[in-house]
């Protein structure tokens, strides 16, 4: 999830139509499906695209459900662009068709009669029904298409973090658009659409679920942002460019270096949690003395946090043998806290081999963890030096979906965790809180 507290806007356009095809299904023709050969019939195997949609708020979600294979070694994966959200594990008989998600405890359940697949997606908790078609044909956009492409900045009278703006990206091929949306504590990923109807609805059907957006280019220049959640009224906000932004004198969206800060730099950021089996880790354990640590405040069911994992786990990879540890301390809820089977499927998805620490509910993030100012996103990622003091705190996380920008923040924490390495251990001149 990306949940619709997580927004900075920035939306990225595809260069590729094929790609767009297979990941908008905007409208969908009202046509039986193709019939299927007797080989590949639903009745002994769901192989194919499926382009269907699901309901957000009153709008319709498309998705692609790619599915290969079938009984217990049927595969699927929805598609979104060029990212693939794969099962992790499914069955198939008799017309019934059931996919696990279990890196975000979400289930696909369904059954396909005639070309069509009617059913759910998601926990026991929030499910969604969908419907799709077999090799369904889609309506084409619009003719006319306005350019959107470029940034843009959100004003938000005081964002659910604290922010006062957002930023948004774009790119656009003709009526074609890839959306990615961020805010201070990361981005929704990417987002598709097309330009129908005087709008460009751009939206994602990922394992994470659903997530639902409008643009609508207004007479002035600006833009019109509708955002759409699961539930309660859709919020809209006006997007302009950053010059026009600065020109009005609009605050512009918040530095993730300097959003969440520590109250006393000279203290070092203090944890003690049980591990996956029980045991107690705490910063104080020999295994961080004189090491740069680097602790990150997350939680399985958080999709800005899945995309960091790849990062965390080739840092560690990387630089362990050189004096690099990792942590992240986990927040979940109550039931998966007390039996973290989707964190064991993160951990696994990933190969998380990285200390991983189960510290408590998401309620709990400010009792537990104390002495830091707006700790309020996930993630939120602490570089700690080798006398044990923080030397940067960066709060949020741009996924693969940002682009650039997912490289530059990529290279800049590298190369700071390299600068960590190379200096001296505590006790040997180093001065407390900076470099």
């Amino acid at each position: 999830m990306v949940p619709v507290s997580k927004f900075t806007f920035r939306i990225v356009l595809l260069t590729s139509l094929a790609i767009m095809g297979a990941a908008f299904a905007p409208a969908f023709a009202q046509t039986a499906a193709p019939a299927a050969s007797p080989a590949t019939s639903p009745a002994t195997s769901p192989d194919g695209l499926w382009h269907g949609s699901t309901e957000v708020n009153g709008q319709q979600v498309p998705f692609t459900l790619e599915v290969t294979g079938a009984g217990d070694q049927v595969q699927g994966a929805l598609i979104n662009g060029k990212q693939k959200s794969p099962s992790s594990s499914g069955s198939y008989a008799d017309g019934h068709l059931v996919l696990h998600f279990d890196y975000y405890a979400n289930t696909l359940d369904a059954t396909i009669a005639n070309g069509i697949l009617t059913g759910t997606f998601g926990s026991s908790a929030r499910l969604t029904q969908i419907t799709a078609s077999l090799n369904a044909s889609t309506q084409p956009p619009s003719p006319n298409p306005p350019n959107i492409a470029g940034t843009w900045e959100v004003k938000v009278d005081k964002g659910p973090k604290g922010e006062h703006a957002w930023t948004l990206q774009v790119r656009q091929t003709g009526a074609h658009v890839e959306a990615v949306i961020q805010r201070i504590d990361g981005d929704t990923g990417a987002l598709y659409g097309e330009w129908r109807d005087g709008q460009f609805a751009v939206s994602h059907f990922t394992a994470g679920g659903p997530s639902y957006q409008v643009l609508k280019p207004q007479k002035d220049g600006t833009l019109q942002l509708i955002s759409y959640g699961p539930g309660g009224e859709p919020t809209a906000l006006i997007a302009q460019r950053p010059e026009a932004a600065r020109a009005a004198g609009l605050v512009a969206p918040d530095d993730p270096l300097t959003h969440t800060k520590l109250q006393n730099p000279n203290a070092p950021i203090a944890f003690s949690f049980p591990d996956l089996n029980g045991k107690i880790v705490s910063n104080t354990d020999a295994q961080f003395k004189n090491k740069v640590v680097i602790v990150s405040i997350g939680g399985s069911w958080c999709p800005n946090c899945q995309d960091e994992a790849p990062f965390l786990v080739e840092l560690y990879k990387k630089y362990h043998d050189r004096g690099l540890e990792i942590v992240e301390l986990s927040f979940e809820e109550a039931p998966q806290l007390a039996n973290p089977t989707r964190l064991r499927a993160v951990i696994r998805k990933f190969g998380i081999n990285y200390t991983v620490l189960l510290a408590g509910t998401r309620d709990q993030l400010n009792e537990k963890i104390r002495g830091v100012d707006n700790l309020n996103c996930w993630p939120t990622t602490f570089f700690v030096g080798k006398d044990g003091l923080v030397k940067a705190i960066h709060t949020g996380y741009s996924g693969p979906a940002t682009g650039k920008d997912n490289e530059e923040l990529e290279r800049e924490n590298t190369a700071l965790v390299e600068k960590l390495l190379a200096g001296k251990p505590a006790g040997a001149g180093k001065v407390a809180g900076g470099e």
